[in-house]
């Protein structure tokens, strides 16, 4: 007989605790024990509590290799059995007759009656598990996990998702919690009401007056979204939020103008000034280009039984010497050069010069919503978030390390394929391209899609944006970058001594092939890798898959309510068409063109309540659930959030300089994981 010392550690969340009966197997090289009962007198597994208990095994098992943990509902006298309930278990920490305590990691939801086997804490990638039963548990807990989340393709052309049709369907462990799930909806319920009240979801036709669109500016602003109202019509503004706005991925630079972009040095010279010309900034390396090409000819929309239109512009911008501004150039609001497609100029009329820059802002709102919003910082965490889930066990480091990541990815994304994306909601009803626009948007983009694009530091160096002054997107993100990096780093250089331990660990390779043939869809065009040789190519992949899954959709998400609250420098669809001459558009030609009302308010109360997490977060790198248990991966988590500690004290002193700071990056306010 051999007496053991139980531990037993419960959540602290809403519910996490259970009435249900839980008993333990344990499993050794000898053999297993039969279950027995973690019984203690009056109520057990109270939520946010730790628990001792003292169990008593018949035989001795020999040295412990896994827990099995049992839970069933307690029988009452003459009712019988009870519905089984929901238990958050932490952990486990068991003490045998002889040696140190066995830390066992949990930190999940057992539902029902069941059974969940446990493995001891230290990682451990396949090869380090020599024990025929602990491979045996590997490959059994993968093959649950792949049963339970299974794929499927959503849309001919996209990034598969998980298969299941409402968020009803998840099971506890990737749903929202309690009070996030209420906290989302109370604060949509909330702004819908007011909205409603005011009748504003109900009005179909145009705005009278730009003075009227000042009525709903007051709906939740922040000091932001005050900046853009202020200043939306200034060249400078405009030109800015390319750099540190909702989308600040597409610009790049610019070392010869594009052949349908005829763009000449009489044109431009009020700007540039004396003593230059094109030619000469394109080989000083002052000139920028934005190309939204890839929605030429993109299906448009209905909305309120009116035909909308789109545009696919390009906008050149200057970088004025010193620490001078950037500005914009010129403005050609299709692909085709011609008679029908002017050049707009800062020259130009005042009113045809709005105009062609709210052209450009639509266009970056079709952009940035379906390809660097949902492709890119929704539909690709949720393919990481997945083949996480399906291809490595609990024990695995790189587990350990991600699924912090992942947290409420598949509940956000599930819920926007029931609320956003769906006929009769939100992006049917009031954008500009709608469903089909944003789903041949993303066909198109997953054939471009490449793997320099999803890593910052590569990402700068294409786009040749290196030292453009101002770009805090760009600075702030490749801090984080470097420390998630580095981070990643020493984990890998903890479990893998060798390329070849890379190589060999047939786990890692599936969770790589299942990304590449799932989320990319086996293109090797993409350069997405589909096997990993080497150590470096570790750690480049995985900082790749924490930085897109935290920081990334942190910088394009956050400022969407900014951006879009004083809806002329956002506009969600055009209902006139791009103007093909210069010199006809007036304020109330621009005031038609803008969308109708009911489309306006619909669209910013979906950007105000996607801009803001409903509590229950968890800031990059806090790691509160312990999966670790070795002192090393440990210290390297403690490096790390030391290192976006300071991160985030050199954001902070610089945008006390800054008359609009930029906050998006910030760590402390940037979520470990996709989760709103």
């Amino acid at each position: 007989m051999a007496d053991f010392r139980v531990r037993v550690s419960t959540g602290k969340a809403f519910g996490a605790g259970t009435w249900d009966k839980v008993s333990v197997s344990i499993v050794g090289t000898r053999e297993e024990s039969p279950p027995m009962p973690l019984d203690n007198l009056g109520k057990e597994f109270t939520a946010g509590t730790e628990e001792d208990f003292q169990v008593t095994l018949p035989k001795d098992v020999g040295q412990v290799l896994l827990l099995r943990l049992h839970k069933a509902p307690p029988a009452l006298p003459l009712l019988g059995p009870l519905a089984p309930d929901a238990w958050f278990c932490r952990w486990f920490q068991l003490t045998p007759p002889q040696g140190g305590p066995l830390l066992f990691p949990c930190y999940q939801w057992l539902e029902g009656a069941g059974s969940l086997v446990l493995q001891e804490g230290t990682a451990k990638v396949s090869r380090a598990d020599h024990h025929p039963l602990l491979q045996q548990q590997r490959q059994e807990e993968l093959q649950a996990r792949q049963e339970m989340y299974q794929w499927k393709a959503y849309n001919p052309g996209w990034p598969h998702c998980l298969d299941k049709r409402t968020v009803k369907d998840l099971d506890l462990n990737i749903k929202y919690s309690t009070a996030k799930n209420a906290n989302f909806y109370l604060q949509a319920g909330s702004a819908f009401a007011e909205m409603k009240i005011k009748g504003l979801l109900d009005r179909k036709g145009l705005w009278r007056s730009l003075n009227e669109m000042k009525r709903i500016f007051n709906f939740r602003k922040t000091p932001a979204a005050e900046h853009a109202f202020e200043h939306w019509q200034e060249d400078a503004f405009f030109a800015s939020q390319f750099l540190n706005g909702l989308n600040p991925v597409l610009i790049r630079r610019c070392h010869y103008l594009p052949k349908n972009f005829p763009v000449t040095d009489a044109m431009v010279a009020s700007v540039l000034g004396p003593g230059t010309s094109l030619q000469a900034e394109l080989e000083k390396g002052s000139l920028f280009l934005v190309d939204h090409g890839i929605l030429s000819g993109i299906h448009t929309n209905v909305i309120n039984g009116k035909p909308q239109f789109s545009a696919a512009p390009m906008t050149l911008l200057y970088q004025s010497p010193g620490c001078g501004p950037l500005l914009p150039l010129a403005i050609q609001l299709s692909q085709s050069p011609g008679p029908n497609s002017p050049i707009f100029l800062p020259t130009d009329d005042k009113w045809d010069w709005l105009l062609a820059k709210t052209w450009v802002r639509n266009a970056e709102f079709s952009f940035h919503e379906a390809l660097t919003h949902l492709l890119h910082s929704h539909l690709l965490p949720e393919v990481f978030t997945l083949a996480t889930l399906r291809q490595l066990p609990h024990c695995h480091p790189l587990f350990k390390l991600l699924i912090p990541h992942t947290r409420y990815t598949l509940h956000i994304n599930m819920l926007a394929r029931e609320l956003l994306i769906v006929p009769g909601q939100v992006v049917d009803r009031s954008t500009g391209i709608g469903i089909e626009g944003f789903s041949e948007l993303i066909q198109r983009n997953m054939k471009q899609l490449n793997y320099s694009l999803l890593c910052l530091p590569e990402d700068i160096r294409t786009r040749g944006v290196e030292d453009i002054p101002g770009y805090y997107y760009r600075d702030d993100g490749m801090r984080i970058w470097g420390a998630v990096e580095r981070f990643v780093s020493e984990i890998i250089g903890i479990y893998y001594p060798s390329d070849e331990s890379v190589q060999d660990d047939r786990e890692l390779q599936a969770w790589v092939r299942e990304i590449f043939s799932k989320g990319f869809l086996n293109q090797e065009s993409s350069g997405i890798p589909s096997s990993l040789a080497t150590r470096e190519a570790l750690v480049q992949y995985v900082t790749m898959v924490i930085f897109n899954c935290s920081a990334k959709h942190a910088a394009v998400s956050a400022g969407q309510f900014d951006s879009c609250a004083w809806m002329p420098n956002l506009p969600p669809s055009m209902q006139l068409p791009p103007p093909t001459s210069k010199g006809l558009a007036t304020r109330e030609g621009f005031i038609a063109t803008l969308p109708p009302v009911n489309a306006t308010c619909d669209v910013i109360l979906a950007l105000w309540l996607l801009s803001k997490e409903p509590g229950d977060q968890r800031p990059l790198g806090t790691y509160p659930d312990e999966h670790f248990t070795e002192e090393a991966p440990r210290r390297s988590i403690a490096a790390f959030q030391s290192r976006l500690a300071q991160i985030s004290r050199a954001i902070q002193e610089r945008n006390r300089g800054l008359v609009l700071p930029y906050t998006y990056l910030d760590p402390p306010l940037i979520e470990n994981s996709v989760s709103i």
